[in-house]
């Protein structure tokens, strides 16, 4: 009786353990589909405006890829380990994606993998500084089309990427946030639509983060306003080009 006494808190811990593993769905990364992959990348670059390079650097990365039904697959990794002031590489552990629908004129699938960890792991890409060094700010956005927007605008009002290690993240909410890490971070911006729930969205993540201003842009969310930022832009050139060949008729 005695040894059956000993053993039942091990037996206990031990089945406690199974049922963990049992009932845990395991996150498994959608299958690439390579042949669909150019589809993917002509929507990123012709219908959301990001850079080509952006959008090929990502998946050299593997952290965007297609997959079979013509979804951009953006992955969801663990944060790199803060030693110190320096980060340890954790980024290879995936733990969920975010996918977008691109097939068809007017696809508005949006969602993630199934049993993606949706507080274990997130899209992210940093910018500026140097890789490994501490991170001073962090730009939050609704989604990885988003943060691209986001910090392509930043590049282009800047002139260049920035000085500062920033980190753009995508956390559709504040739920989701990973605060222990971002409470390390010296700034962040929380860069949400330019609605009610975008700034209801901003203000509840200032409250868990006091450090955090809030940035909105004059579109209804950060991809219209760099798609109309590079229409006006067309229209500069085309107007700069018939000045040029006024010039040259007279």
């Amino acid at each position: 009786e005695g040894i059956l006494r000993a053993t039942k808190p091990l037996i206990d811990k031990q089945v406690t353990k199974i049922v963990l593993e049992v009932t845990t769905p395991i996150f498994e990364p959608p299958t690439p589909d390579e042949s669909k992959w150019l589809d993917v990348q002509d929507y990123l670059v012709q219908k959301r405006g990001l850079p080509e390079n952006f959008i090929i650097g990502l998946k050299q990365k593997g952290w965007l890829y297609a997959d079979d039904q013509q979804n951009a697959v953006f992955t969801m990794r663990e944060l790199p380990v803060k030693e110190g002031t320096q980060y340890t590489n954790a980024e290879t552990t995936l733990k969920g994606a975010f996918l977008r629908g691109t097939r068809g004129e007017n696809n508005s699938f949006m969602g993630y993998a199934l049993n993606s960890k949706r507080r274990e792991g997130w899209f992210y890409f940093h910018l500026g500084g140097k890789p490994g060094s501490e991170i001073q700010k962090v730009v939050l956005c609704k989604s990885p089309i988003e943060a691209l927007s986001c910090a392509l605008i930043g590049v282009t009002e800047r002139g260049g990427i920035p000085s500062e290690r920033t980190m753009y993240m995508a956390v559709d909410s504040p739920k989701s946030l990973p605060l222990e890490f971002l409470r390390e971070v010296p700034a962040i911006t929380a860069a949400y639509d330019n609605d009610d729930t975008g700034r209801s969205r901003a203000q509840a993540i200032k409250e868990l983060l006091p450090q955090t201003t809030i940035a909105q842009p004059q579109a209804h969310d950060w991809n219209l306003e760099l798609l109309e930022r590079l229409r006006l832009q067309k229209v500069q050139q085309k107007q700069a080009e018939k000045k040029k060949n006024r010039g040259l008729e007279r």
